[in-house]
């Protein structure tokens, strides 16, 4: 049975990819540090395969004792912190994860590996699931290559950028069997309510402001989750060391449509309410926001993946999945968030 340790395990993303591990009979150690975003179902499944570890990437000793007790025959990296309003409003813990946590990670990885010999070693990947975010605002006609360069405009971006350099430099020095992903937005069951997609789901459910920050007119690449986590599932069956994947549906719709779209689902299921879009609200805009994102995949589907579900057809499932969910959404929902507004800086470290 393959063995896999899963690092953000408990995350969205993450947690997607242990369900997905789960139904093909793999063996996971699931590393989660269950901050605020974490999806406590997951820290508590029952099932033989799956092993529940609650600690922080950044505790060497803890990451050395996994490995070698469990000796897994591949990372895949999850663990991040994720939202860039955030990010605006205090980077510290963006930099404590994401680039110092992960090359602790990057260092017990290394020292695994090097223990490995045969088939094991040979076959032992690291994967390092990243953002398109990194490379910064698309121009109007062009969608991102793996070849172009890193451009990141939030703190956010910057973070995971340095982490898929500090990637690059452990397979360019050490030999270590990276292979980096750059995702595009994904949407799906089991976000956390700060992300666009439920907080704008959620919010039409209940009669509440729908903020659109800006002109609404960013443009944004959309996978669902699912999608993605099919797509790392190839990768780690026939990704190349040191490579670099961008994972995308193909599919740019602006935030204003991207809304005006989860309204009508919203809609459909609230025939008797007020219209949803009529609840839709244009706030000031993200300090930093990109204008637009988009990825040309041609490297994964070189592999043989293609996503599976259309926007509209994902979409209208994960607007239901909210619908029928809401006391999940009760239940994660930290104290003191309450869905308000961030990211303006006005809580900065500059601030303080």
């Amino acid at each position: 049975m393959q063995s896999l340790l899963v690092t953000g395990g408990a995350g969205f993303i993450g947690g997607c990819f242990v369900r997905q591990c789960l139904t093909s009979s793999t063996s996971v150690v699931n590393l989660d540090k269950l901050t605020y975003a974490a999806n406590p179902d997951v820290a508590e499944l029952r099932d033989a395969n799956h092993t529940f570890v609650h600690g922080d990437i950044g505790d060497g000793d803890l990451v050395r004792r996994l490995f070698a007790t469990h000796q897994p025959d591949a990372v895949f990296h999850f663990a991040a912190e994720s939202h860039v309003d955030r990010s605006i409003d205090d980077p510290t813990p963006f930099v404590a994860t994401n680039v110092t946590g992960w090359v602790v990670l990057l260092r017990e990885a290394l020292r695994h590996w090097k223990s490995l010999s045969g088939a094991r070693r040979e076959d032992f990947r690291i994967i390092n699931v990243s953002t398109d975010e990194v490379y910064g605002t698309a121009a109007a006609a062009h969608d991102f290559t793996v070849a172009d360069p890193f451009r990141p405009n939030s703190p956010y971006a910057a973070s995971k950028a340095a982490a898929v350099h500090f990637g690059r430099a452990f397979f360019q020095t050490y030999g270590l069997p990276v292979v980096t992903t750059t995702s595009s937005n994904n949407y799906g069951p089991f976000q956390f309510p700060e992300k666009l997609t439920p907080l704008i789901a959620l919010n039409a459910m209940q009669g509440r402001p729908l903020p659109v920050y800006g002109d609404g007119l960013q443009q944004r690449d959309w996978i669902h989750v699912e999608d993605h986590c099919l797509a790392l599932h190839q990768l780690l069956a026939a990704g190349v060391p040191g490579g670099l994947y961008n994972v995308g549906s193909g599919r740019v719709v602006s935030n204003l449509d991207f809304v005006s779209m989860i309204c009508q689902f919203v809609d459909e299921l609230q025939p008797d309410a007020a219209p949803a879009a009529s609840l839709i609200e244009h706030v000031t805009d993200r300090p930093g926001h990109d204008r637009r994102y988009a990825l040309d995949t041609s490297e994964l589907r070189g592999l043989g993946w293609r996503p599976q579900l259309s926007l509209e057809e994902g979409l209208r499932r994960t607007v239901r999945w909210y619908f029928e969910h809401r006391e999940w959404v009760e239940k994660v929902e930290s104290p003191g968030y309450g869905r308000q507004r961030l990211g303006l800086g006005e809580d900065s470290a500059a601030d303080r």
